[in-house]
């Protein structure tokens, strides 16, 4: 649980910069600060997944609230308008704690009342309720305002004159279909009394979007109000599917119960290894019949590199081995000339082909699944001859002049795109092209040719097994003959022709971290060192060295300057995983993990910081390290999940099924 009390009334805008979060397991969302006034056009108590996993739109914005108690008229909620806040509802908010979801809870006058927020497991729906406490002997009741948006959640609404303002009541239901193009929302509600309204409230701001440089101004549909006593508990459900409000308790119940089994689940009774286990719960969603995983909320739909990285410290570590399998096969079957799809957009199906790296991490993804579960015959009844075809496409070449080159290491990248993870683009300026031979993705090629070479000799392929060592084989010594920086003591990021880049970037850490290496002990070691001197912040990696002229410390202005910097010194919390993985690799000593141990506690206040419960994607380059951009990323929560429960605690896959991990390196 986190509780926030003092917090909350000292300073407003500390107090909106806490974010919660809840989801659906579908790509839907409900989120807010913990004041509940909205700061980003993302926010809303309903945003459905109309195409789960995307399509989503932002159904029900907000509620807004107003207690009445012995006559007198309290506004319990809070908006940024024009130049004011407006009701000041924040000022009445005593305690906000996640137990396990949303709870709020608001004094007046010696009466408590406590709100309770939570979303039902592969619904869009969502359910409020309302307690009072401390109420003998006083009359008190509470009026509730729906506001409505209905519209894409990368945009925001504006007062018009297409919107259907008629509300259908019948027994406990309200229902509303504003718009032709969107579902119709049904609100099931306990004992309340309807009144239609069919009111606009007007010139709602968002800041974190006006910081973003995008618009930030909304207008709000209010269909109807809601009257309930409050001497009796209140309920509504928010739901695309008509709902029964007399089950709310069975719902709760079993929401409780499965956040209850997913925490229980933790392979390591430690707090910070239960609050990304349970975190890691959220970016599991449905696709079709299948499994995929949210890159990151509140924006970000399943993209094929988030999701073949997170993998491991989302279901393996998990013990959820079953999703692992359904989310490989979802996206196998979405190879395409030896490729993954880089991105499932979020207007339709149609996915992008636009990345080096996806389709290689999808080969360490399947070799993780070996080493926690043996399962080779899921293997080779399902993906070896897909990932054999991969290897042949790049053979031979496929999109984006990805191919092998005469030396065995994997070129890859045209003028204009950008295909590794380091992927800002502002217009037609590509913002580190890196272009040529990328160090991470010749580590990644040669974890995978290792990993194709022993799952061959595991079935008894031998020609592949030989074919696919003898290709390791060369790429590893063209690698080292190639990127070897003797003078920074560590590996240049990129080699094109006889181009090198020697901008010290995390990327080089992966030639450590990764289960298959091409460097020696030596080797290992002085990169880990120069990544730990120039790159190591208390919260991931500097995409950058501070040192170099093209450093930008600070994350922040519109969307050309954000992107900009977006790779050149901003931290990123995923890479912390890669780092302490090799650093005990390289290090092999209980003061080792010690030192890994206080760079996991150093994410204690950050869980309690942004949003709350969540790792963030980013943070500044320069301290203090402020969280920036998505809120709640997948990659983040994974990586630092995997490399503390199997570096830092030692739980490693059962080595009856480490055999990928045995090769002639």
């Amino acid at each position: 649980m986190i509780q926030l009390n003092e917090e909350i009334r000292a300073s407003l805008q500390s107090a909106l910069k806490r974010e919660w979060l809840e989801t659906n397991g579908l790509g839907g969302f409900a989120s807010s600060t913990i004041t509940g006034l909205n700061t980003r056009r993302y926010h809303g108590l309903l945003v459905a997944a109309t195409k789960p996993p995307v399509g989503r739109a932002v159904l029900l914005s907000k509620v807004e609230e107003t207690l009445t108690l012995d006559g007198r008229a309290y506004d319990l909620s809070a908006n940024q308008y024009p130049g004011a806040i407006h009701p000041q509802g924040h000022t009445l908010l005593k305690q906000f704690r996640l137990d396990p979801f949303p709870v709020f809870v608001y004094e007046v006058e010696g009466v408590e009342i406590e709100k309770s927020v939570f979303m039902i497991e592969g619904e869009n729906s969502v359910a409020i309720e309302y307690r009072a406490k401390s109420i003998e002997g006083k009359q008190i009741s509470m009026e509730v305002r729906p506001l409505i948006a209905f519209r894409d959640y990368h945009a925001t609404m504006h007062e018009n004159s297409s919107i259907r303002s008629h509300v259908h009541i019948e027994s406990n239901i309200a229902s509303v279909s504003p718009y032709d193009n969107m579902p119709a929302l049904h609100f099931a509600h306990t004992q309340g009394e309807i009144e239609p309204s069919g009111h606009w409230y007007r010139d709602f701001e968002y800041e974190v979007e006006r910081e973003r440089g995008l618009d930030f101004t909304e207008d709000l549909f209010n269909p109807f109000v809601l009257k309930f006593d409050l001497n009796r508990e209140a309920a509504i459900i928010a739901s695309t599917e008509r709902r029964d409000i007399n089950r709310i308790d069975e719902y709760r119940s079993a929401e409780i119960a499965r956040r209850s089994a997913t925490e229980k689940s933790s392979p390591v009774d430690d707090d910070i290894v239960r609050s990304l286990v349970a975190a890691a719960d959220q970016y599991i969603v449905a696709r079709g019949e299948g499994k995929t995983v949210i890159a990151g909320y509140h924006w970000f739909s399943d993209w094929g590199r988030d999701t073949m990285i997170a993998l491991p410290g989302l279901t393996l570590v998990t013990n959820r081995a079953d999703v692992t399998r359904q989310i490989l096969l979802e996206f196998a079957r979405w190879l395409d000339r030896g490729m993954l799809p880089n991105r499932f957009p979020d207007e339709g199906e149609t996915p992008e082909y636009n990345t080096v790296d996806a389709t290689l991490w999808f080969f360490e993804a399947i070799r993780a699944l070996i080493a926690y579960t043996g399962d080779y015959q899921f293997v080779r009844d399902n993906l070896y001859d897909a990932l054999k075809d991969v290897i042949d496409w790049h053979e031979r070449g496929t999109r984006y002049s990805i191919r092998v080159d005469a030396d065995g290491l994997l070129l890859s990248g045209e003028e204009g795109v950008q295909l590794t993870w380091m992927d800002a683009k502002v217009g037609d300026w590509v913002v580190t092209p890196r272009r040529g031979k990328a160090v991470e993705i010749q580590s990644l090629w040669y974890n995978a040719l290792r990993v194709m070479e022993n799952l061959a000799r595991h079935f008894g392929d031998g020609s592949n097994e030989k074919r696919f060592g003898e290709m390791a084989r060369r790429a590893k010594r063209s690698f080292n003959q190639s990127f070897w920086n003797e003078e920074a003591g560590c590996l240049y990021d990129t080699v094109d022709g006889d181009a090198r880049d020697a901008a010290i970037r995390p990327n080089q850490i992966f030639a450590v971290s990764l289960c298959h290496s091409m460097l020696t002990a030596e080797k290992s070691r002085r990169v880990v060192e120069a990544v730990e001197r120039h790159l190591l912040t208390p919260v991931g990696l500097r995409s950058l060295a501070p040192g170099d002229a093209q450093y930008r410390g600070c994350y922040e202005g519109g969307v050309w300057e954000r992107d900009s910097v977006y790779h050149q010194g901003t931290v990123w919390a995923w890479l912390m995983g890669p780092f302490i993985t090799a650093y005990i690799r390289v290090n092999k000593s209980k003061q080792a993990r010690a030192r890994a141990v206080e760079w996991l506690r150093a994410f204690r206040d950050h869980l309690s910081d942004a949003c709350l419960g969540q790792v963030s994607e980013i943070f500044d380059g320069d301290a203090p390290h402020t969280p920036r951009g998505c809120m709640a990323q997948a990659w983040s929560v994974a990586e630092i999940l995997r490399a503390a429960v199997e570096d830092v605690f030692e739980i490693k896959p059962s080595s009856r099924a480490r055999a990928l991990e045995i090769s002639a390196d």
